[in-house]
């Protein structure tokens, strides 16, 4: 069920389907190089959506939709503005027209998935359930403000949506079975807007010519394809498919280019090695855990380096451009609007560390951490205190740790003093050893005694923020792998 935000059509289009995991920007990016008209992204909940901010990504030039916790729920670029369809999980009315507001403006158009059987998307009322609530699909469609006719049911043909797509199988029915062309056709000749057929990748859809004749069959303007483009992208242009050697390749430069999460890329990759994952080259993905270990399964280490430098001079560019990364003063706090990213400094090595070694060297006391946690989202934000100086990021973090994080970095550039990022020349701050993280098993910060000057406040039938003070001393932190969503792949 789809509402047109951009005069998209929807008449004699193929589509990359909706796939939870696959559906990534690199993916959809690559179903359009090879001639995809039309690109779904993975269904995205919208109790999730709802709480995401709108965050322009100046270094990846993408359109970021970022959750509390950080972690990117949505991303996506000019280059597939006017093509890409964001796919919405709902069963509520007022939090379906919230996340539509929220990325009206950064998609073509918007698709409220009612097809999806698996149990943890009709648990809660969403997908193929709807099917069984005309009451709340009327209520959904109505709320997004769709503008066409069209009849799944007679009361959907009233909301006035812009197209549907139908995969042919039965709710209880899974990719095994039969795609049943016959249904979608009868679906098709009852309306007068476009239907979209769906559901042929196992049974008729191997290579491109195989697209017109699932279009005939089930009579149709217009398919989408999941699993085909999902195992070979290539399957969109008329010379596919393509070996899957070099998609693979093209996927995974366009996964380093955007900075796709590295599990998420193992997955795709595993997707399209198909029965040759368990290969030697299958058995290094595997392995891999970040994007520089996909790369070197693939070759592709120079263009990983590459590409790692020219994000990395872009964003120093913005960052000494930039106004918000201008000191401020807040009081007595001199504050700077800087983030802690964990993988912009090597293993053992973070700035806290820096400013610690920093202070010894002049003689200082220890630099003092005051953290602030805020209640409506459980942000942090730590004000070191150092030489009588106090120094803070304006930016909330996720933990008290990279909070902590934060307010070194300030002041390490407030005073110029390295922080430690990878491509800085050695300041000799910290020694080797320390940087290999030889004390014993341990880093400097694991080695150092923790001091607590006061123990967490908890709080009770007020809102004001909990505070934490401590001198430094603490383990430095990773950031936490994002869950993965569970396995669907056809909506």
């Amino acid at each position: 069920l789809t509402l047109n935000t951009a005069r998209l059509s929807f008449s004699d289009i193929t589509a990359l389907a909706p796939m939870v995991r696959v559906g990534t920007l690199p993916m959809r990016l690559l179903a359009l190089d090879y001639g995809a008209d039309v690109v779904y992204c993975e269904e995205l909940i919208d109790i999730k959506m709802v709480q995401c901010q709108r965050v322009v990504n100046e270094v990846l030039e993408t359109v970021d939709f970022v959750a509390p916790d950080d972690r990117v729920m949505f991303r996506t670029c000019k280059r597939e503005k006017d093509r890409v369809v964001f796919q919405m999980g709902t069963a509520d009315p007022d939090r379906a027209l919230a996340v539509a507001r929220l990325v009206e403006k950064d998609v073509a158009a918007i698709d409220v998935n009612m097809g999806c059987p698996k149990e943890y998307s009709t648990k809660g009322g969403m997908g193929a359930a709807l099917l069984s609530d005309p009451d709340k699909i009327e209520a959904v469609s109505s709320s997004m403000m769709l503008e066409e006719t069209i009849s799944l049911v007679q009361r959907i043909e009233k909301t006035g949506v812009t197209a549907i797509a139908v995969h042919g199988r039965f709710k209880e029915e899974r990719p095994r079975h039969p795609v049943h062309c016959d249904y979608i056709q009868a679906v098709a000749q009852a309306v007068s807007i476009p239907i979209i057929a769906n559901g042929g990748s196992l049974d008729l859809v191997k290579t491109n010519s195989d697209i017109e004749e699932f279009r005939k069959a089930t009579g149709t303007s217009s398919v989408m394809l999941a699993r085909a483009a999902m195992w070979n992208a290539s399957v969109f242009t008329s010379q596919g498919p393509l070996p899957v050697e070099k998609v693979m390749e093209e996927y995974l430069k366009y996964a380093i280019r955007y900075d796709n999460n590295a599990f998420n890329t193992k997955y795709c990759l595993c997707q399209m090695l198909r029965d040759k994952v368990e290969s030697p080259l299958g058995k290094q993905v595997q392995a891999a855990q970040t994007n520089a270990d996909i790369s070197e399964a693939y070759g592709l280490q120079d263009f990983y380096q590459q590409t790692l430098e020219q994000l990395q001079t872009r964003r120093g560019a913005l960052q000494s451009s930039s106004q918000p990364d201008r000191p401020i003063m807040d009081g007595d706090v001199t504050t700077m609007a800087v983030k802690f990213e964990r993988r912009e400094y090597p293993p053992q090595i973070t700035p806290k560390m820096f400013l610690l070694e920093w202070s010894r060297k002049e003689k200082l006391e220890q630099p003092q951490y005051e953290t602030v946690q805020r209640s409506q989202d459980r942000g942090f934000q730590s004000t070191v205190t150092i030489a009588e100086k106090k120094y803070r990021s304006s930016l909330w973090e996720k933990s008290k740790k990279f909070a902590e994080q934060a307010a070194a970095i300030v002041c390490l550039r407030i005073l110029g003093i390295p922080e430690g990022r990878i491509g800085e020349e050695d300041s000799g701050l910290v020694c080797k050893r320390k940087r290999e993280g030889r004390m014993n098993g341990t880093t400097e910060e694991d080695g150092s005694k923790k001091r607590h000057v006061a123990d967490i406040l908890h709080s009770t039938e007020t809102s004001e923020p909990t505070v934490v003070t401590n001198g430094d001393g603490h383990k430095p932190t990773t950031p936490e792998k994002p869950p993965e969503s569970p396995e669907q792949l056809t909506l």
